[in-house]
């Protein structure tokens, strides 16, 4: 399958940890195929984890939940991504995620727990 050159460029973006990039990436495919909740919720996660990095952590929390219910009907795979690792990830996050903090300044931000990391791959199924 062909995918747009964004997509492409969202795997170099995200395994870079450039999470802002990615978002934009992803929204300018997304605006063009607004009914792709697989998108959605990749941008969703992506999103979660630049709010987590910048100490908003209840937008985090928020952006992580709606992405992890946006890609459930696409598992175990969608436009070339093993989703179960995808899906994975987003629930030890949901559970590292502190429940109890909405927002830390930028200074603080390294006193949160860490999230685990996740490499994306395009792979040929």
């Amino acid at each position: 399958m062909d995918y747009p050159m964004e997509y492409y460029e969202f795997f170099i973006k995200f395994n870079e940890g450039d999470y802002y990039t990615c978002h934009d990436l992803l929204e300018d495919i997304w605006m063009t195929d607004k009914d792709n909740l697989f998108l959605k919720g990749l941008l969703q996660m992506t999103v979660a984890i630049y709010h987590y990095e910048y100490g908003n952590v209840k937008g985090a929390r928020l952006m992580m939940q709606a992405g992890h219910l946006y890609i459930q009907k696409y598992r175990p795979v969608c436009w070339g991504i093993d989703l179960e690792k995808v899906n994975s990830f987003i629930e030890q996050c949901l559970i590292i995620i502190p429940q109890n903090i909405d927002r830390l300044p930028y200074e603080k931000v390294n006193t949160l727990p860490h999230l685990p990391s996740l490499y994306l791959y395009l792979e040929d199924y």
